[in-house]
């Protein structure tokens, strides 16, 4: 198996890419989805699952359920990141390391599972933050035959360039991810957007 990742700067494109994984025979129990919500968009009452997970089902309600992936999403919050809708293996890891470590390590706890399910620590760094600034996640644990597939759709058009989006951080002073941070507000989001789609 492969981790396959990919930053969406628009839910609706990273929920396209996670049906598509699904589609082509990637488990949804092996993909995982991760939504900044600091302008609380998701409307927690509209789920059942997110219900569960919020009244104390637990991380189950958090993995999905037999209706796919974004069945199961909940909300959640991760310090450095802020508030977050996620669901998946990569939120459950990051639920267990919130409820189970200091503040600092929860967070790394996001960039310790990329890491440690083969994505690059430079690259996870990157994702976290895109993460805290308003984007979303999307990995996969793909079989061997599926990732090529995978890796062309969490690497299409739509999906953010990792490596343009770290230099364009790094050109306003960024190092690295820092579960420190304060969470970014809604108005420091639309205008991390902002300038963004003013560099594309």
């Amino acid at each position: 198996m492969k981790t396959v990742t990919g930053l969406f700067d628009d839910y609706d494109d990273a929920t396209n890419a996670v049906g598509q994984l699904e589609a082509t025979g990637v488990l949804h129990s092996d993909i995982s989805i991760v939504a900044n919500n600091s302008r609380d968009w998701y409307d927690n009452d509209t789920s059942k699952a997110a219900e569960d997970a919020a009244g104390g089902a637990g991380l189950g309600a958090l993995v999905g359920g037999a209706g796919g992936l974004l069945t199961g999403l909940g909300i959640m919050a991760i310090p450095g990141v802020g508030p977050v809708v996620a669901a998946g293996w990569l939120a459950a890891t990051a639920a267990g390391a919130v409820a189970g470590a200091a503040v600092g390590g929860a967070a790394g706890g996001i960039i310790g599972a990329l890491t440690d399910s083969g994505v690059s620590e430079s690259d996870a760094h990157v994702y976290a933050e895109g993460v805290r600034r308003g984007g979303t996640l999307v990995t996969a644990k793909v079989d061997d035959n599926l990732v090529a597939e995978a890796e062309r759709i969490l690497g299409d058009s739509s999906s953010v360039d990792v490596a343009d989006r770290r230099r364009n951080y790094e050109a306003e002073g960024w190092t690295g991810f820092d579960a420190g941070a304060g969470n970014h507000s809604s108005d420091e989001v639309d205008r991390d957007r902002e300038r963004t789609a003013n560099r594309l």
